[in-house]
């Protein structure tokens, strides 16, 4: 996993965050949490927006282009690589986050078994 020649390209990610990946982070990324998530995770030839290793949980934000055939016929092979290896992906749209963040959290807290 997170293998050294997708370094740059998950740093790039890192710094051009989507607004709504930046808004799920600041939640996902809190020190009291019972979980670590790490961001822009390197999984075999795949990166993720967010994912947590201990449970095996993949987040995904799909914006616009993720509506585009191709784009959904390369998430499909994607989500079916990551699903080879024991990783639920749970997947969200930008505007999912925009708008219902509370929902958003509350279906990663039931996804990930936290009370």
């Amino acid at each position: 996993m997170n293998r050294q020649i997708q370094k740059e390209r998950r740093k790039e990610l890192r710094s051009n965050a989507t607004i709504s990946e930046k808004r799920l982070w600041k939640f996902l990324n809190k020190k009291q949490q019972d979980f670590k998530f790490r961001r822009q995770h390197g999984i075999g030839p795949y990166i993720v927006d967010f994912y947590l290793a201990n449970k095996k949980i993949a987040i995904e934000i799909d914006g616009k282009v993720h509506d585009n055939i191709m784009r959904q016929a390369h998430d499909q092979r994607r989500e079916e690589y990551l699903q080879s290896k024991g990783i639920k992906v749970i997947r969200f749209s930008n505007d999912d986050v925009k708008y219902n963040i509370d929902d958003v959290i509350r279906r990663i807290l039931f996804v990930c078994d936290v009370d």
